[in-house]
């Protein structure tokens, strides 16, 4: 049974040295590893056919890409691959907390939730250099300053502000945002929740069961990251130089496939990005799902 073509399968990003030799074969000149390996990426293959069909583009957390660096990497891309870009924290933290990597800026952040900012600094560069290839941006909030009461409005004032020809999906990391208020304002907004494999948060399928079991949009995005019962440091320290399984995660692969298998039921496309730090070596748990959800027992005992 062939892979359904509503699933795209990735990673959270790409640029590792850990992967030369299985899915980079090619030598690149020197300091061009990481701006021209996502060529090779897209295009490597598992059993006959390109394993990647999306990428996450988790560097635009730290600040929005150039025009320059955005036609670079389309010109890169196979027709019909979609990257999903993670919108500049500028726009998704409440507050700036104190240290040296926002020196100055640590206090209440006047840009959280900020449309327009969205609309100036975030948005016109994919417009420009990215339109073929831009997929769902992530919007990814963290654990602190996001109470309910205080975000959701907040949350629903934003989406309404944003261009409907696009596609958003929201992370966020505290468990107390999931609650029905919130499956309402991404429902009616058309905008995914994203189902985070994550130290700290509940179980995928427990995040669905807190959605109702229904999805809020035209497809769904899911980001396997860490082991729920390891912080992101611990799972580096484990797991580097990211060039092998080190520890599967059996509940967390059949809890993908159940949504996976789920939203190409209801005619949903299906975003999977999955991290190094999630087992130890993403394309080989990208691999792993790929035979689950190619095998029809597998996706017959997951419904």
């Amino acid at each position: 049974m062939a892979l359904s073509p509503l699933v795209r399968f990735g990673t959270s990003t790409w640029t590792y040295e850990g992967w030369k030799g299985e899915v980079y074969k090619q030598n690149y000149p020197k300091g061009r590893f990481k701006q021209d390996c996502l060529g090779e990426y897209a295009r490597y293959e598992h059993e006959g056919e390109p394993l990647f069909r999306t990428v996450g583009f988790d560097f635009s957390f730290y600040g929005p890409p150039t025009v320059k660096q955005l036609a670079h990497y389309a010109s890169l891309l196979p027709e019909g691959f979609d990257a999903c870009a993670k919108v500049w924290e500028e726009i998704t933290i409440p507050e700036f907390p104190p240290g040296l990597r926002y020196r100055s800026k640590a206090g209440l952040n006047r840009r959280f939730l900020d449309a327009d900012y969205f609309l100036d600094q975030v948005l016109p560069p994919f417009a420009e250099g990215f339109e073929a290839h831009t997929g769902p941006f992530i919007f990814e909030f963290q654990r602190t300053g996001l109470e309910p009461g205080t975000f959701l409005p907040k949350l629903d004032v934003f989406l309404k502000r944003l261009p409907t020809r696009y596609r958003y999906a929201i992370e966020v990391r505290n468990p107390a945002v999931l609650d029905q208020e919130y499956r309402q304002i991404l429902e009616a907004h058309g905008v995914s929740h994203v189902y985070n494999h994550l130290y700290g948060m509940p179980t995928l399928a427990q995040q669905h069961e807190k959605l109702g079991q229904r999805f809020t949009a035209s497809f769904i995005l899911l980001r396997l990251l860490t082991p729920r019962d390891k912080k992101y440091h611990e799972a580096v320290k484990a797991y580097e130089p990211y060039d092998k399984l080190v520890r599967p995660l059996p509940d967390m692969r059949d809890a993908t496939v159940r949504l996976v298998t789920q939203a190409v039921a209801e005619h949903r496309r299906a975003y999977v990005l999955v991290n190094n730090r999630s087992e130890g070596h993403a394309p080989g748990t990208v691999k792993a799902l790929h035979k689950m959800l190619s095998h029809p027992a597998a996706v017959a005992h997951a419904v």
